[in-house]
């Protein structure tokens, strides 16, 4: 089947590139019709209470979105007219500010102390902003936006949803120069390391075919989060240009074999997808472990890349051959030496010392193991933005004047008798770190009747069975502190409604660390176990895939290890995400150099031989493929002022750069060292099995040789090259 679709490939070249050409078009309509999610809070579990909480803020509250706006400096006459303006814009629901509930009058010093610290601070006066859509929604947005309009310089917004807000413009502005630079640098590494000053560019395309195909289908996920948004693309670039090369290789390989440039590309095309379809296993697996995340943003990165990997094989075996006949002249015609140097002396060092390098290897477990698990992690997102962003100065002048870093929202059965109610609230205000409680029933403790509060606070307060008290907390979200505060609250509310829950800012963030406590393990030890199995499988061993993983796991383990010794915290989710992918992604660096020393042991060489065979012939794939990733995720960590994202992509390029370093520098001693332990527990490790049927493709050692793609050999065929000597260990001996 595969034969007769490469034969029809290869001679319909422009009618294939003019097909996937129209195809851009139905995905740049999914892709435009993709929702970008930028509340990463909104991706918690439905089962916790403050999901829960959330939702019920939505309906029948609606305060889900909610915001407080700062007026400084201004007379009373200009803030009741602001708030009437306010209240007139589409999609906000309610407005609260001291004249809806006495009036603007009234002296200050006559107001009741609970609302005049709550409202006033110096010369400060602050109302509450409600909208009819939840916080993170397009209509939210535009809200926000029209309260910013008819505000002057000296009014400040702030909230959760204004931070999203300034989030998303800051992601627009900054999204072409993360693709732009990542996509600049990634040629400038496959200029330094390819034969043709052309090839890059057709590379680019086939990947930027693949890249547009991934985003256009994630309309059948409704939306994505901001951050798959940002680094899906530029790493998928970074994952999937090896196959590429690999195809190339393979083509210029098999042209010695026919007359016509097609047939060659017809069996470079066979021989890609059988590789090709093994070799992505492992990165689709790191992938899929982050699905398992309770934090749903885990499966909506994993299901994106993993749909990436797929795609970018699938366009490498359908649209680049095309383009790589199309333009073939043009590729030949520019061709020149790759710049890569040689590594024999490198090679020759590290087998020269490889029991010093062994015992390296173990040791430097355990200071990498030690810094990983320490390094310092934020959980708060607005940590991650510049500070000098309008929502986040409006957040800290609403710390600094109104002692309000959190605000809890507390929903409660609305019938509590008023001493229960006034028992709560006291117990509540006298708590460590709160500032201020607001209800129903403190309001009409003032003194005011019933019918004297407008309808606009009893809405507010009073809805569908449920009464809702907002407490401040003068506590950071995310915080230890915080979280003793809720523990606190709980206790208290749940002796007088066991059904009561806590919602917020704070309530979220608290829940988002108990989360992804649990996420990063399991996400952590499955994607080792997929790919520990898939390398048995491919190996028919239980040594290879323990020391091939140990070995990517302490390039993991230093990467992560960097930011306890450099001082720097990471965002929460980073751990997770670099594991999976770091394990997925570069664990082919070292599958390729053991295919490749199993071939060799397979075709009579010695051990030393052997290896050295296999690192010569692996270190320029080794380096281009890092090379790549590298550019790709270094250039967004370059340009984005979004912490978030830059300090994920710089993980990923230190990570890609570290893998390299280990395989070169550490894999052929610890290969040469353990091959005896390989040779009794791996079926078939230097004498080839019995003649069959092939399941997986073999890498011709031209395609090695050439700086091609790490996944050439990945999964190893066992052909029928001759039995080793029996006098190999004392050629090793007598050689090392």
């Amino acid at each position: 089947m595969i034969e007769r679709l490469a034969k029809w490939l290869t001679r319909k070249p422009r009618l294939v590139a003019l097909a996937a050409v129209i195809m851009l078009i139905p995905a740049a309509i999914g892709y435009i019709s993709t929702r970008i999610n930028y509340d990463i809070l909104s991706y918690l579990p439905e089962d916790l209470e403050s999901s829960q909480g959330e939702k019920l803020l939505e309906e029948p509250f609606k305060m889900a979105a909610t915001s407080m706006l700062i007026v400084e400096n201004m007379p009373a006459g200009y803030t009741n007219s602001l708030i009437n303006d306010i209240k007139a814009i589409d999609g906000v629901s309610n407005a609260i500010w001291i004249s809806n509930l006495m009036g603007i009058q009234i002296p200050t010093d006559m107001i009741p102390a609970n609302f005049r610290d709550m409202f006033f601070a110096g010369d400060a006066t602050m109302m509450i902003i409600q909208y009819s859509h939840p916080g993170a929604s397009d209509e939210t947005m535009e809200c926000i936006e029209q309260v910013r309009k008819i505000c002057n310089e000296k009014c400040f917004l702030a909230g959760f949803s204004v931070v999203i807000k300034d989030t998303r413009d800051l992601m627009d502005s900054e999204l072409p120069m993360f693709v732009g630079l990542a996509v600049l640098l990634a040629l400038c590494a496959m200029l330094l390391t390819l034969e043709s000053t052309v090839l890059p560019f057709i590379f680019l395309a086939s990947i930027g075919f693949a890249v547009i195909y991934n985003f256009g289908s994630n309309i059948f996920l409704g939306e994505i989060s901001y951050i798959t948004k940002a680094i899906a693309a530029v790493l998928q670039l970074g994952v999937t240009m090896d196959y590429s090369i690999f195809l190339y290789h393979r083509y210029e390989e098999e042209r010695a074999n026919y007359t016509d440039n097609r047939d060659a590309m017809a069996a470079a095309i066979v021989a890609a997808f059988r590789s090709l379809s093994s070799s992505s296993v492992t990165t689709i697996a790191g992938f899929l472990a982050l699905c398992v995340m309770r934090l749903t943003l885990g499966r909506d990165i994993g299901i994106v890349m993993a749909k990436g990997v797929v795609l970018g094989v699938a366009t490498v075996i359908l649209v680049l051959p095309s383009l790589v006949l199309i333009f073939d002249k043009q590729i030949t015609k520019h061709k020149h030496r790759s710049l890569l140097p040689s590594f024999d002396r490198m090679n020759t060092f590290v087998l020269r010392h490889h029991r010093a390098i062994m015992v390296l290897f173990i040791l430097l477990f355990i200071p990498a193991y030690y810094a990983q698990s320490h390094a310092g992690i934020y959980y708060k997102l607005d940590e991650s933005l510049p500070r000098d962003l309008p929502s986040i100065v409006s957040n800290e002048k609403l710390k600094d004047d109104f002692d309000m870093a959190t605000s809890h929202f507390i929903v409660l059965r609305d019938d509590l008798t008023p001493a229960e109610m006034s028992d709560i609230e006291t117990r509540m205000e006298q708590l460590k770190g709160i500032t201020s409680v607001v209800s129903y029933h403190k309001i009409l403790g003032t003194g005011i009747p019933d019918f004297f509060i407008p309808d606009a606070v009893k809405d507010m307060l009073k809805q569908g069975g449920y009464q809702l008290m907002m407490v401040n907390s003068s506590y950071e979200p995310a915080t230890d502190a915080v979280s003793g505060q809720l523990d606190e609250m709980n206790a208290i509310l749940k002796e007088y409604d066991e059904h009561a829950m806590i919602t917020g800012e704070g309530a979220m963030y608290r829940d988002l660390i108990d989360t992804t406590a649990v996420d990063f393990v399991v996400a952590n030890y499955l994607s080792i176990a997929c790919i520990f199995l898939i390398v048995a499988w491919a190996f028919k061993s239980i040594s290879i895939p323990a020391v091939l993983v140990a070995t990517i796991e302490l390039a993991i383990f230093l990467n992560q290890g960097f930011c306890y010794f450099s001082g720097a915290s990471t965002p929460f989710i980073a751990p997770t995400i670099i594991s999976c992918v770091q394990l997925g992604a570069t664990v082919d660096y070292a599958i390729l150099m053991s295919s490749r020393f199993q071939e060799e042991l397979q075709s009579g060489k010695s051990r030393i031989e052997a290896i050295r065979i296999a690192a010569d012939s692996s270190d320029a794939s080794i380096i281009t493929s890092a090379l790549v990733l590298f550019c790709a995720t270094l250039g967004v960590s370059f340009v984005s002022s979004i912490d978030l994202i830059g300090a994920i992509c710089i993980m990923l390029a230190r990570g890609a750069l570290i893998s390299a370093c280990i395989c070169l520098l550490v894999m052929p001693a610890v290969l040469y060292v353990c091959e005896p332990v390989f040779n009794k527990t791996t079926l078939h490790w230097r004498t080839p099995a019995p003649p069959q049927k092939p399941r997986i493709a073999k890498a011709s050692k031209k395609a090695i040789a050439q700086p091609a793609s790490t996944d050439e050999a990945t999964l190893p065929e066992q052909s029928a090259p001759e039995a080793a000597p029996a006098k190999e260990k004392e050629r090793d001996t007598a050689n090392v």
